[in-house]
């Protein structure tokens, strides 16, 4: 799994069937260090992410293991909204914080 930003909201009024009902989202990953690296990806979300939530995507065969997406063709999924992220006993990311900021 990655750590991304929700940067946005992808509407696609026509698309495979298999993918009907999927809310797409584009996703900017994080590095280590909490910086925002300049890699974009549009991924199936899941979990109801929103814009500028730090947000676990799965990748690859992985984004379809989610019981009824097994046969949809999507090469990224969110299944997670992040609370917290520490790395070296620094926190990187904290929801609580990013909320109350705006």
């Amino acid at each position: 799994m990655q750590i991304a930003k929700v940067r946005g909201t992808v509407v696609s009024t026509y698309k495979a069937e298999t993918l009907r009902g999927i809310k797409f989202i584009l996703v900017q990953f994080v590095n280590e260090q909490g910086e925002l690296v300049p890699k974009y990806e549009v991924a199936g979300d899941l979990v109801g992410a929103g814009i500028n939530e730090w947000v676990l995507v799965t990748r690859g065969s992985a984004a379809r293991k989610e019981v009824g997406m097994e046969d949809r063709p999507l090469d990224a999924m969110v299944v997670g909204i992040i609370d917290t992220v520490n790395v070296d006993n620094r926190s990187l990311y904290s929801k609580k914080d990013a909320d109350r900021l705006g």
